[in-house]
């Protein structure tokens, strides 16, 4: 017989930065809190783990400003309402992260420059997961390591109970209140393979393998309506030598805005200096999607090697384009053409990879629009890159509350999301830096707040 444990106010599903912001936020209010962890202790937090900062706003980057950016990069595919919330909402959660144990630093070098717009952890996030996972043991959160929640009973929009394996046992659970803060379904690979077809058989995930979507799937099951498009996803560049999951944030690749990018075929195919790196980079996990075979290589001269995040792997080097080429198994005179091509088109200028400076190419397809140099100066440098998954957009609808709508329109007096789960409200497409985190702590404490204001009814 399955265990039945007591019932609690609000249980959560997810033990990551949302969904600790809701159990820290439901206990406050009083009630009592389960936390439901997929992963052993060493691997709990989803992707929160491997994450750096997140963006806020302030006295020098105001609510118009984070919001242009967002609409810029989502293309106006948002929920702007639900979006003003995770902006306006940003500072105080900033705030109260501090309070619940998270620290914070000044901001890292290199490409992404973004010390005027986003915070940044000391330690990173596995130092904000022990933070939070602190607090909870201080107020008596009680937490399940290794409780994969199977089934969720939902009936006209009311949860009711659950069921979850536990180290092989079944368990039941029951609350007043649940909170949904899983994840995506990124580490599922059947289900992005229908998504993106055979292509994404050579994605790679830079997040937790344990995002298998099955939270998502069964709040949609039971009636939840669904926001976003399972083809979006945060996707940036990788590291082509990355483990197959959980590679983190050291896998990677700021280079490629101070160098040129091509395919297999030795080509370029998109604009490396179109904007800013912390608007930019995620585009480029959906563009290397698009090439034959999901590969790319990102190519460099000594001239701008130390101005970026080096990826964990070392970079493959060369005396000479047609060397690199070998070595990197691309074709030869196709990729010294490409390279002698840019390099005749570079106009020069003032290089400044902190600014969009200008320095662009004439007459090429596709153009660069920001720091082209010649790349001549020796020896010459590559990294292979894949299609790093991060988290996908596919998700549940939510109300201002943070309840899930059901697809007869209504708000569910008693199922909340936070997170990933729900990102695709705000996220229709693109990424800015550090957003995620700020989605997940924003929703996650309106979340928890929610829950336990339902409790009372």
């Amino acid at each position: 017989m399955p265990e039945e444990l007591p019932l609690f106010d609000v249980v959560v599903i997810g033990g990551g930065n949302a969904g600790m912001s809701a159990a820290l936020t439901a206990s406050e209010a009083g009630v009592r809190v389960l936390v439901l962890e997929s992963a052993a202790p060493g691997m709990r937090g989803g992707n929160s783990r491997h994450t750096r900062n997140m963006r806020r706003i302030s006295q020098a980057y105001p609510e118009a400003e984070y919001l242009a950016d967002l609409l810029k990069v989502t293309g106006g595919k948002t929920d702007e309402q639900l979006a003003r919330i995770a902006i306006r909402e940003s500072f105080p959660a900033h705030a109260w992260m501090q309070a619940h144990g998270v620290r914070f630093q000044p901001a890292l070098g290199g490409t992404l420059h973004l010390d005027r717009t986003n915070a940044f952890f000391l330690g990173g996030g596995k130092a904000v997961l022990n933070g939070y996972y602190a607090a909870a043991e201080r107020r008596g959160i009680r937490i399940l390591y290794n409780a994969e929640v199977t089934a969720l009973n939902i009936s006209r929009g009311v949860f009711e109970s659950g069921t979850a394996i536990q180290n092989g046992e079944p368990l039941n659970f029951r609350a007043k209140a649940l909170v949904a803060a899983a994840g995506g379904f990124e580490a599922n690979l059947e289900w992005l393979e229908e998504a993106w077809g055979e292509a994404a058989r050579n994605f790679l995930v830079r997040g937790t393998p344990h995002n298998q979507g099955k939270i998502l799937k069964a709040l949609l099951e039971n009636g939840a309506e669904s926001a976003g498009d399972p083809r979006q996803c945060h996707a940036i560049a990788i590291d082509a030598r990355s483990p197959k999951f959980d590679g983190g944030i050291v896998t990677r690749l700021d280079s490629l805005p101070l160098g040129i990018v091509v395919n297999r075929n030795g080509q370029r195919f998109d604009d490396e200096g179109a904007d800013l790196w912390p608007k930019r980079y995620a585009v480029w996990g959906r563009l290397i999607a698009m090439q034959p075979g999901q590969i790319a290589y990102s190519i460099f001269d000594s001239k701008v090697r130390g101005l970026f995040m080096p990826s964990v792997f070392p970079p493959v080097c060369a005396n000479t384009i047609a060397e690199l080429a070998a070595k990197l198994e691309l074709p030869v005179e196709e990729t010294e053409c490409t390279v002698k091509r840019f390099n005749q088109a570079v106009i020069g200028g003032g290089f400044d990879h902190f600014r969009l400076d200008g320095c662009g190419t004439q007459s090429l397809d596709p153009p660069k629009s920001n720091w082209a140099q010649r790349i001549d100066a020796p020896p010459f440098f590559a990294y292979p890159l894949r299609p790093g998954i991060t988290f996908t957009y596919l998700g549940v609808r939510v109300a201002e509350s943070a309840a899930v709508r059901m697809r007869d329109g209504a708000a569910s007096p008693n199922v909340f999301a936070a997170g990933e789960i729900m990102a695709g409200n705000i996220l229709g497409e693109g990424y800015l830096a550090g957003i995620g985190m700020t989605i997940g702590a924003v929703f996650g404490r309106i979340a928890g707040r929610e829950a336990a204001r339902a409790t009372q009814h």
